[in-house]
Parts: structure tokens; sequence; C-alpha cells
């Protein structure tokens, strides 16, 4: 890998982590365009950094909320904070069952080729156009009734919906699949609050990233890994994820807030399509 891949691939990662078109996706269509075939040893090792950069970037985004929700859970102040905490850790039993229990499974649906990210983007775009329809229904039953609540009214996400999410988050490990994309589509179809899913989103998969990141740094210090890639090109990639993500970040938010999701549904389909066709 040269650092203008690695640079390109950062990008990729640090914008696409964010928004509704699949991270994993969009990484295995940019490695088939760039013509970087990775051994995967050297695979693993760069995914680590690039995931950790866009961790970093939502901490930074959803500081002072990321804060006050780490002081009320570590401290036991059993406020609002402190279960919203417990509702992320419910959203994360789905998708650990699916890392620890089907990891090899997964591992090789990624390595099919470009036909499973086709078929995963058109199934994204789909939960998505009916994530944008049931927020049309929302503001016409509000103005059938005269309602003066604001057309992203919801409400808050209960531990059904927080459970449903995570279901929804574990599905989502397939490569085209959008992770943000279905926990977002899956939260507003449910009908809680727009704003309130993304943040949700977005925060719930710090502790499924932190415990993938472990169990691949645990293959990295075995000794039969032999990853290679060069100190250049991890700072490159890491940097590149960083930066794009923080703003991909900050974006997402306000679209979702504003409800345009839409938008990403025909990209999607025309990604999908071009996936397929490629292949």
């Amino acid at each position: 890998m040269e650092w203008l891949d690695a640079l390109i691939l950062g990008i990729v990662q640090g914008l696409t982590e964010y928004l509704p078109v699949s991270s994993s996706g969009h990484l295995e269509i940019f490695k088939e365009i760039l013509g970087v075939d990775l051994p995967a040893d050297e695979n693993l090792q760069f995914n680590v950094v690039v995931h950790a950069a866009t961790v970093c970037s939502t901490i930074v985004v959803l500081w002072p909320m990321f804060r006050d929700l780490c002081r009320s859970f570590f401290t036991f102040r059993m406020d609002s904070n402190f279960f919203y905490v417990c509702k992320i850790l419910l959203s994360c039993i789905p998708v650990a069952i699916v890392g620890f229990c089907f990891k090899d499974d997964v591992e090789r649906i990624f390595s099919d080729g470009l036909t499973i990210v086709g078929i995963c983007l058109l199934v994204t775009a789909a939960l998505l156009l009916f994530a944008h329809l049931s927020m049309l229904r929302e503001k016409r039953a509000a103005a059938q009734t005269l309602s003066l609540r604001p057309a992203s009214a919801g409400r808050d996400i209960s531990w059904l919906d927080a459970l449903v999410i995570g279901v929804a988050q574990a599905v989502a490990v397939l490569p085209g699949l959008s992770r943000s994309g279905t926990t977002i589509a899956t939260g507003i179809i449910l009908g809680d609050k727009r704003e309130k899913v993304a943040s949700f989103s977005f925060l719930m998969v710090i502790i499924p990233v932190l415990g993938e990141m472990l169990l691949d740094v645990k293959d990295m210090v075995s000794p039969d890994y032999q990853g290679q890639t060069s100190l250049a090109c991890l700072v490159v990639g890491f940097a590149a994820s960083f930066i794009v993500g923080c703003a991909a970040c900050a974006w997402m938010l306000n679209i979702v807030r504003k409800g345009k999701l839409w938008w990403f549904a025909v990209y999607c389909v025309a990604m999908g399509v071009v996936c397929l066709l490629w292949q």
C-alpha cells in the first residue's frame, strides 16, 4: 500500500462511517478501484487504525454529551444519563453475539466480492426510503390534526427500541449494509426523535468498535502475525479518517435533523447497481 492509497481509504472510511452509505462497502469498492489487494494481516492492521480514528471523531464531536454520560455512569448517579448508557449497553448485546459466534462467517462474506456489497446497498436504500416515508406520514398526521409540535417530534428511545436498534446494528455487519443508515432508519421507523436517534447511533458503535479492535489487536500480537504496513501509511490513514470523520459526524447530525435521508437512498441505489454491474 502506498501513502496515497492510505489517504484515499482513510478519507473514505471517515466519510462513510457516519453517512448512511456503508463504510465497509465503500472500502471494498475503493480497494477494487485502486487495485489495493492487502494481505489479511496488513488489512487487519489498517482497519484497526482507521476505525480507531472514527471512534475518536465521535468522541470529539459529541464530547459534551459523551462526558456527561461517562460522569453519570461511572459515578452511579442513577439519572437519565446513567440509564441512557444502560440502553447503549443493551443495544450492543446483539452485535456482540454476532462478533463472538459468527466472526469467521462474516469475514468470509467480506471476501465474496462486490455482489453482496451491491445487494446490501440496495437494502440500505430501501430502509432509508421507508424512514423517509415514515417522516412524511408523521408530518401529514400533524398537519391534519393542526398539531403545533415540530416535524422532528417523536418519543425518546425506549428499552425495547434500544434492543431493536441493536439488532439492526448486528445485521449491518454485512458489507454494503450501512450501520448508521440501518440504525438511524430503524429508530425513525419506530417513531423515535430523529436527533436523538442519530446521537444514539453514533455513540452505540463505540463499544462494538473498541471490542473488535481489541480482538484484532490480540491477533496482531500473535506469533503468526506478519503485517508490515508502513508507519507513514498508518499515520496518513488515521489522520485522514479522523479529520474527515469529525466533519462527517457533525454533517450527518444536521442532515438527520432536517430529514434529508432520501438523498442517500438515491445514492445507494446508484452505487448498488454499479457494484452489481462491475462484478
